[in-house]
Protein backbone atom coordinates (compact mmCIF):
# COMPACT_ATOMS: atom_id res chain seq x y z
CA UNK A 1 0.00 0.00 0.00
CA UNK A 2 1.48 3.38 -1.06
CA UNK A 3 0.42 6.82 0.89
CA UNK A 4 -1.75 7.45 -2.18
CA UNK A 5 -4.33 4.77 -1.16
CA UNK A 6 -7.66 5.94 0.22
CA UNK A 7 -10.88 5.11 1.86
CA UNK A 8 -12.22 3.88 -1.08
CA UNK A 9 -9.52 1.45 -2.28
CA UNK A 10 -9.62 -0.09 1.56
CA UNK A 11 -13.71 0.26 1.28
CA UNK A 12 -13.58 -1.97 -2.22
CA UNK A 13 -10.83 -4.39 -1.06
CA UNK A 14 -12.61 -5.18 2.71
CA UNK A 15 -15.91 -4.21 2.99
CA UNK A 16 -17.38 -5.33 -0.47
CA UNK A 17 -15.54 -8.34 0.09
CA UNK A 18 -17.27 -8.81 3.22
CA UNK A 19 -20.49 -8.43 1.46
CA UNK A 20 -21.35 -5.26 3.06
CA UNK A 21 -21.74 -3.32 -0.18
CA UNK A 22 -21.64 0.78 -0.54
CA UNK A 23 -24.75 1.39 -0.24
CA UNK A 24 -26.09 -0.98 2.93
CA UNK A 25 -22.39 -0.10 5.08
CA UNK A 26 -23.59 -0.57 8.31
CA UNK A 27 -22.96 3.24 10.92
CA UNK A 28 -20.19 1.58 12.64
CA UNK A 29 -18.26 0.31 10.04
CA UNK A 30 -16.71 3.93 8.93
CA UNK A 31 -15.77 5.97 11.73
CA UNK A 32 -11.83 5.06 11.62
CA UNK A 33 -11.25 6.33 8.41
CA UNK A 34 -13.19 9.18 7.04
CA UNK A 35 -13.73 10.59 3.32
CA UNK A 36 -10.28 11.67 1.94
CA UNK A 37 -7.68 10.15 4.26
CA UNK A 38 -4.67 8.39 2.74
CA UNK A 39 -2.66 5.39 4.22
CA UNK A 40 0.68 6.01 5.32
CA UNK A 41 3.08 3.44 3.96
CA UNK A 42 4.81 0.90 6.37
CA UNK A 43 8.09 0.04 5.53
CA UNK A 44 8.40 -2.91 7.43
CA UNK A 45 6.46 -5.28 5.77
CA UNK A 46 8.20 -8.41 4.52
CA UNK A 47 7.99 -8.21 0.64
CA UNK A 48 7.28 -12.12 0.73
CA UNK A 49 4.44 -11.88 3.03
CA UNK A 50 1.56 -13.77 2.07
CA UNK A 51 -2.15 -13.14 3.50
CA UNK A 52 -3.53 -16.38 2.48
CA UNK A 53 -1.90 -19.63 2.61
CA UNK A 54 -4.52 -22.46 1.71
CA UNK A 55 -6.08 -24.22 3.17
CA UNK A 56 -4.41 -23.93 6.61
CA UNK A 57 -4.37 -20.08 7.58
CA UNK A 58 -5.61 -16.92 6.45
CA UNK A 59 -3.59 -13.69 8.20
CA UNK A 60 -5.68 -10.37 8.80
CA UNK A 61 -4.42 -7.18 6.97
CA UNK A 62 -4.70 -4.96 9.93
CA UNK A 63 -4.27 -1.99 7.90
CA UNK A 64 -8.04 -3.04 6.21
CA UNK A 65 -9.65 -2.41 9.69
CA UNK A 66 -12.94 -0.74 9.13
CA UNK A 67 -15.20 -1.24 12.06
CA UNK A 68 -15.19 -3.05 15.30
CA UNK A 69 -16.46 -7.20 13.90
CA UNK A 70 -13.99 -8.56 11.76
CA UNK A 71 -15.80 -10.05 8.13
CA UNK A 72 -15.65 -13.79 8.45
CA UNK A 73 -13.47 -13.83 5.07
CA UNK A 74 -11.02 -11.88 7.17
CA UNK A 75 -11.09 -13.18 10.45
CA UNK A 76 -7.51 -14.95 10.61
CA UNK A 77 -7.38 -18.69 11.19
CA UNK A 78 -4.57 -21.27 11.35
CA UNK A 79 -5.19 -25.40 12.38
CA UNK A 80 -3.19 -28.23 12.23
CA UNK A 81 -4.93 -30.64 10.22
CA UNK A 82 -6.98 -28.64 7.68
CA UNK A 83 -10.01 -28.13 7.16
CA UNK A 84 -12.33 -31.60 8.43
CA UNK A 85 -15.27 -32.62 6.55
CA UNK A 86 -18.22 -32.21 8.65
CA UNK A 87 -21.74 -33.63 7.54
CA UNK A 88 -24.31 -30.20 8.54
CA UNK A 89 -27.30 -33.18 7.97
CA UNK A 90 -26.13 -35.50 10.36
CA UNK A 91 -23.89 -33.75 13.06
CA UNK A 92 -24.07 -33.77 16.14
CA UNK A 93 -22.18 -32.21 19.28
CA UNK A 94 -21.40 -35.55 21.91
CA UNK A 95 -20.92 -34.54 25.83
CA UNK A 96 -19.93 -37.72 27.52
CA UNK A 97 -17.51 -38.95 30.53
CA UNK A 98 -18.07 -38.49 33.50
CA UNK A 99 -21.59 -36.57 33.51
CA UNK A 100 -24.62 -37.96 34.70
CA UNK A 101 -26.74 -38.00 31.20
CA UNK A 102 -24.93 -38.48 28.29
CA UNK A 103 -25.89 -36.35 24.67
CA UNK A 104 -25.97 -36.19 21.25
CA UNK A 105 -26.86 -32.67 20.61
CA UNK A 106 -28.03 -31.12 16.83
CA UNK A 107 -27.47 -27.33 16.34
CA UNK A 108 -31.13 -27.33 16.64
CA UNK A 109 -31.27 -29.26 20.26
CA UNK A 110 -28.26 -25.98 21.42
CA UNK A 111 -30.44 -23.75 20.03
CA UNK A 112 -33.65 -24.81 22.19
CA UNK A 113 -31.04 -24.41 25.50
CA UNK A 114 -31.25 -21.03 24.75
CA UNK A 115 -29.43 -18.40 22.10
CA UNK A 116 -27.47 -15.04 22.92
CA UNK A 117 -24.59 -13.05 21.61
CA UNK A 118 -20.99 -12.68 22.67
CA UNK A 119 -18.71 -10.09 21.62
CA UNK A 120 -15.03 -11.48 21.59
CA UNK A 121 -12.15 -11.02 19.56
CA UNK A 122 -8.68 -12.92 20.12
CA UNK A 123 -5.57 -13.69 18.98
CA UNK A 124 -3.32 -16.62 18.22
CA UNK A 125 -0.68 -17.29 20.66
CA UNK A 126 1.82 -16.85 17.90
CA UNK A 127 0.54 -13.51 16.55
CA UNK A 128 3.35 -10.87 16.59
CA UNK A 129 5.04 -7.68 15.08
CA UNK A 130 5.26 -5.81 12.70
CA UNK A 131 1.79 -7.88 11.19
CA UNK A 132 0.23 -8.79 14.00
CA UNK A 133 -2.58 -10.10 11.89
CA UNK A 134 -3.31 -13.08 13.35
CA UNK A 135 -6.41 -11.39 15.46
CA UNK A 136 -10.09 -10.47 14.63
CA UNK A 137 -13.26 -9.77 16.49
CA UNK A 138 -16.31 -10.92 16.11
CA UNK A 139 -20.30 -11.15 17.22
CA UNK A 140 -20.68 -14.40 18.04
CA UNK A 141 -24.35 -16.45 18.70
CA UNK A 142 -24.34 -19.46 20.40
CA UNK A 143 -25.18 -20.83 24.37
CA UNK A 144 -22.97 -20.33 26.93
CA UNK A 145 -21.00 -23.91 27.77
CA UNK A 146 -22.31 -23.70 31.53
CA UNK A 147 -25.92 -24.17 30.12
CA UNK A 148 -25.08 -27.28 27.87
CA UNK A 149 -23.03 -28.95 30.51
CA UNK A 150 -25.83 -28.32 32.87
CA UNK A 151 -27.92 -30.66 30.17
CA UNK A 152 -25.48 -33.23 30.32
CA UNK A 153 -24.81 -33.19 34.48
CA UNK A 154 -21.36 -32.98 35.18
CA UNK A 155 -20.34 -35.30 38.16
CA UNK A 156 -18.32 -33.99 41.45
CA UNK A 157 -15.50 -36.17 40.16
CA UNK A 158 -14.86 -34.57 36.70
CA UNK A 159 -11.65 -32.32 37.01
CA UNK A 160 -10.96 -31.11 33.72
CA UNK A 161 -13.86 -31.15 30.53
CA UNK A 162 -11.88 -31.57 27.28
CA UNK A 163 -13.23 -30.73 23.76
CA UNK A 164 -12.09 -32.27 20.65
CA UNK A 165 -12.42 -31.28 16.96
CA UNK A 166 -13.42 -32.98 13.96
CA UNK A 167 -9.72 -32.29 12.64
CA UNK A 168 -7.25 -34.75 13.40
CA UNK A 169 -4.52 -36.35 11.35
CA UNK A 170 -1.25 -38.90 11.79
CA UNK A 171 0.96 -38.46 14.43
CA UNK A 172 3.83 -40.19 15.69
CA UNK A 173 3.80 -40.38 19.62
CA UNK A 174 7.11 -40.82 21.27
CA UNK A 175 7.05 -42.43 24.79
CA UNK A 176 10.40 -43.08 26.47
CA UNK A 177 12.75 -45.02 23.33
CA UNK A 178 9.12 -46.63 21.75
CA UNK A 179 7.75 -44.70 19.29
CA UNK A 180 3.67 -44.97 17.93
CA UNK A 181 2.00 -43.87 15.09
CA UNK A 182 -2.09 -42.87 15.94
CA UNK A 183 -4.54 -40.61 14.75
CA UNK A 184 -4.83 -37.97 16.77
CA UNK A 185 -7.67 -35.48 16.82
CA UNK A 186 -7.59 -31.87 18.10
CA UNK A 187 -8.38 -31.22 21.67
CA UNK A 188 -7.73 -28.61 24.34
CA UNK A 189 -9.23 -28.57 27.97
CA UNK A 190 -10.62 -26.31 30.22
CA UNK A 191 -10.18 -26.86 34.41
CA UNK A 192 -13.75 -28.09 35.59
CA UNK A 193 -14.32 -24.20 37.62
CA UNK A 194 -13.29 -22.22 34.26
CA UNK A 195 -15.42 -24.56 32.18
CA UNK A 196 -18.33 -23.80 34.51
CA UNK A 197 -18.01 -20.42 34.82
CA UNK A 198 -19.96 -17.82 32.90
CA UNK A 199 -17.36 -17.17 29.92
CA UNK A 200 -17.30 -19.79 27.85
CA UNK A 201 -19.42 -19.70 24.59
CA UNK A 202 -20.38 -22.35 22.49
CA UNK A 203 -20.87 -20.49 19.47
CA UNK A 204 -22.59 -21.28 15.76
CA UNK A 205 -22.80 -17.74 14.40
CA UNK A 206 -20.24 -14.89 13.50
CA UNK A 207 -21.60 -11.74 12.70
CA UNK A 208 -25.08 -13.02 12.16
CA UNK A 209 -24.31 -15.48 9.78
CA UNK A 210 -23.49 -19.55 10.24
CA UNK A 211 -19.92 -20.35 10.54
CA UNK A 212 -17.87 -20.52 7.79
CA UNK A 213 -15.34 -24.07 7.36
CA UNK A 214 -12.79 -21.28 8.39
CA UNK A 215 -14.44 -20.56 11.14
CA UNK A 216 -15.04 -23.77 12.57
CA UNK A 217 -18.90 -24.83 10.77
CA UNK A 218 -20.62 -26.12 12.65
CA UNK A 219 -19.87 -25.77 15.91
CA UNK A 220 -16.73 -24.11 17.78
CA UNK A 221 -15.64 -23.34 21.65
CA UNK A 222 -15.23 -19.18 22.24
CA UNK A 223 -13.19 -18.82 25.64
CA UNK A 224 -13.03 -15.50 25.42
CA UNK A 225 -9.60 -13.58 27.30
CA UNK A 226 -8.06 -16.76 26.06
CA UNK A 227 -5.79 -17.15 23.33
CA UNK A 228 -7.05 -18.83 20.18
CA UNK A 229 -5.91 -22.03 20.35
CA UNK A 230 -8.59 -22.80 23.62
CA UNK A 231 -11.36 -21.70 20.88
CA UNK A 232 -11.56 -25.41 19.60
CA UNK A 233 -13.12 -25.18 15.76
CA UNK A 234 -15.41 -27.94 14.45
CA UNK A 235 -16.30 -29.13 17.96
CA UNK A 236 -17.22 -32.60 18.03
CA UNK A 237 -16.79 -34.07 21.68
CA UNK A 238 -17.02 -32.64 25.00
CA UNK A 239 -15.65 -35.14 27.62
CA UNK A 240 -15.59 -35.19 31.45
CA UNK A 241 -13.20 -36.40 33.21
CA UNK A 242 -10.82 -36.65 36.55
CA UNK A 243 -7.30 -37.07 35.31
CA UNK A 244 -5.74 -34.08 33.53
CA UNK A 245 -5.66 -33.53 29.84
CA UNK A 246 -1.92 -34.00 28.64
CA UNK A 247 -2.80 -33.88 24.82
CA UNK A 248 0.13 -32.56 22.17
CA UNK A 249 -1.16 -29.55 21.65
CA UNK A 250 -1.90 -28.70 25.71
CA UNK A 251 1.17 -30.23 27.16
CA UNK A 252 3.54 -29.78 24.41
CA UNK A 253 3.28 -27.33 21.39
CA UNK A 254 1.34 -24.54 23.32
CA UNK A 255 3.72 -23.87 25.99
CA UNK A 256 5.55 -20.99 26.98
CA UNK A 257 9.24 -21.63 28.44
CA UNK A 258 11.20 -19.10 30.52
CA UNK A 259 14.17 -19.43 32.60
CA UNK A 260 14.40 -17.58 36.26
CA UNK A 261 16.97 -17.62 39.04
CA UNK A 262 15.84 -18.97 42.20
CA UNK A 263 17.61 -18.67 44.72
CA UNK A 264 20.78 -18.01 42.86
CA UNK A 265 20.32 -20.57 40.36
CA UNK A 266 18.75 -20.66 36.62
CA UNK A 267 16.07 -23.05 36.44
CA UNK A 268 13.69 -23.59 33.47
CA UNK A 269 9.78 -22.59 33.81
CA UNK A 270 7.38 -23.86 31.41
CA UNK A 271 3.44 -22.48 31.59
CA UNK A 272 0.48 -23.50 29.42
CA UNK A 273 -0.84 -21.01 27.44
CA UNK A 274 -4.53 -19.87 27.90
CA UNK A 275 -5.18 -16.00 28.98
CA UNK A 276 -4.05 -13.14 26.25
CA UNK A 277 -1.24 -11.25 27.81
CA UNK A 278 -1.88 -7.34 27.71
CA UNK A 279 -0.96 -6.40 23.54
CA UNK A 280 -1.70 -3.49 22.30
CA UNK A 281 -0.33 -2.52 18.46
CA UNK A 282 -0.36 0.19 15.78
CA UNK A 283 -2.58 -0.80 13.05
CA UNK A 284 -2.38 1.74 10.52
CA UNK A 285 -1.35 5.71 10.22
CA UNK A 286 -3.70 7.94 7.66
CA UNK A 287 -2.88 11.49 6.48
CA UNK A 288 -5.56 13.60 7.26
CA UNK A 289 -5.26 16.91 6.21
CA UNK A 290 -1.87 18.42 7.74
CA UNK A 291 -2.49 15.61 10.42
CA UNK A 292 -1.80 12.35 10.77
CA UNK A 293 -3.67 9.92 12.39
CA UNK A 294 -2.43 6.57 14.29
CA UNK A 295 -4.48 3.88 15.23
CA UNK A 296 -3.94 1.36 17.90
CA UNK A 297 -5.83 -1.57 18.72
CA UNK A 298 -6.08 -3.30 22.06
CA UNK A 299 -5.99 -7.19 22.70
CA UNK A 300 -6.23 -8.38 26.42
CA UNK A 301 -7.80 -10.95 28.80
CA UNK A 302 -10.71 -8.63 29.51
CA UNK A 303 -9.37 -6.55 32.30
CA UNK A 304 -10.03 -3.06 31.59
CA UNK A 305 -7.84 -0.53 30.51
CA UNK A 306 -6.34 2.53 31.95
CA UNK A 307 -4.95 3.84 29.05
CA UNK A 308 -2.82 3.41 25.78
CA UNK A 309 -0.06 5.70 24.68
CA UNK A 310 1.63 6.59 21.22
CA UNK A 311 5.48 7.59 20.93
CA UNK A 312 6.95 9.09 17.65
CA UNK A 313 10.82 8.37 17.28
CA UNK A 314 12.47 9.24 20.71
CA UNK A 315 10.04 11.76 21.89
CA UNK A 316 7.56 11.52 24.63
CA UNK A 317 4.78 8.73 25.38
CA UNK A 318 1.22 10.62 24.51
CA UNK A 319 -1.95 9.89 25.20
CA UNK A 320 -4.22 7.91 22.40
CA UNK A 321 -8.01 8.58 22.91
CA UNK A 322 -10.11 5.46 22.78
CA UNK A 323 -12.89 4.61 19.87
CA UNK A 324 -16.13 4.55 22.21
CA UNK A 325 -17.46 2.19 19.37
CA UNK A 326 -15.46 -0.39 21.08
CA UNK A 327 -16.15 -1.10 24.70
CA UNK A 328 -17.07 -4.94 24.93
CA UNK A 329 -15.18 -6.23 27.67
CA UNK A 330 -13.76 -9.14 25.53
CA UNK A 331 -13.83 -7.37 22.20
CA UNK A 332 -10.79 -5.86 20.48
CA UNK A 333 -10.42 -1.96 21.52
CA UNK A 334 -9.02 1.15 19.54
CA UNK A 335 -7.56 3.93 20.51
CA UNK A 336 -6.42 7.01 17.89
CA UNK A 337 -3.69 9.62 18.15
CA UNK A 338 -3.43 12.73 16.24
CA UNK A 339 0.18 13.15 15.68
CA UNK A 340 0.69 16.64 14.44
CA UNK A 341 3.78 18.49 12.82
CA UNK A 342 5.29 15.11 10.83
CA UNK A 343 8.32 15.65 8.93
CA UNK A 344 9.15 13.69 5.11
CA UNK A 345 11.12 10.51 6.15
CA UNK A 346 11.38 7.69 7.92
CA UNK A 347 10.13 7.37 11.56
CA UNK A 348 9.33 4.52 13.88
CA UNK A 349 5.90 4.74 15.86
CA UNK A 350 4.80 2.49 19.13
CA UNK A 351 2.35 1.99 21.17
CA UNK A 352 2.10 0.88 24.71
CA UNK A 353 -1.43 -0.37 26.81
CA UNK A 354 -1.22 -0.08 30.85
CA UNK A 355 -4.34 -1.81 32.08
CA UNK A 356 -6.68 -1.06 35.47
CA UNK A 357 -4.43 -2.89 37.78
CA UNK A 358 -1.01 -1.06 37.07
CA UNK A 359 0.61 -3.26 33.98
CA UNK A 360 2.38 -1.78 31.98
CA UNK A 361 2.90 -3.84 28.30
CA UNK A 362 6.82 -4.99 28.28
CA UNK A 363 9.18 -4.10 25.85
CA UNK A 364 11.02 -6.84 24.39
CA UNK A 365 13.91 -6.89 26.85
CA UNK A 366 11.69 -6.96 29.47
CA UNK A 367 10.61 -10.02 28.05
CA UNK A 368 14.33 -11.53 27.39
CA UNK A 369 13.63 -14.24 29.99
CA UNK A 370 11.13 -15.99 27.60
CA UNK A 371 12.47 -18.83 24.99
CA UNK A 372 9.87 -19.33 23.41
CA UNK A 373 8.04 -17.10 20.99
CA UNK A 374 4.30 -17.64 21.93
CA UNK A 375 2.12 -15.20 24.30
CA UNK A 376 5.17 -12.11 22.05
CA UNK A 377 3.15 -8.94 23.62
CA UNK A 378 6.01 -6.73 23.89
CA UNK A 379 5.63 -3.30 22.09
CA UNK A 380 5.71 -3.36 19.11
CA UNK A 381 7.51 -0.37 16.77
CA UNK A 382 6.54 0.00 13.49
CA UNK A 383 7.92 1.82 10.27
CA UNK A 384 6.96 4.00 7.79
CA UNK A 385 7.91 6.88 6.12
CA UNK A 386 6.02 10.56 5.15
CA UNK A 387 6.35 11.71 2.06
Amino acid sequence: MNNQTTRRTILKGSLAMAGLGIAGIPEWALPLLAQGDMLVPFTDIPDNVRWEVPPDRRTLDVRTIDGPFTPADKFATTQHYGHPEVDMATYKLKIGGLVNTPKSLTIDDLKKLGSTELVAGFECSGNRGPLQGLSGNGKWTGVSLKTVLAAAGVKANARDIVFFGADHGEEEVEWRTQKYKVDYHFGRSLPREKALSAEPFVAWALNGQPLTKHQGAPLRLIVPGWYGVANVKWLSEIHAQEANYVGKYQSRWYRTVRTEMVDGEMKVSETEVTHMQLKSFVARVTKAGNAHKVLAVVLNDGTPIKSVEIKVDEGPWQMATPDAATKDKYGWKFYTYTWNGATSGDHTIVSRATDATGLVQPTEKDLESKKSFLEQNSQAPRKLKIA
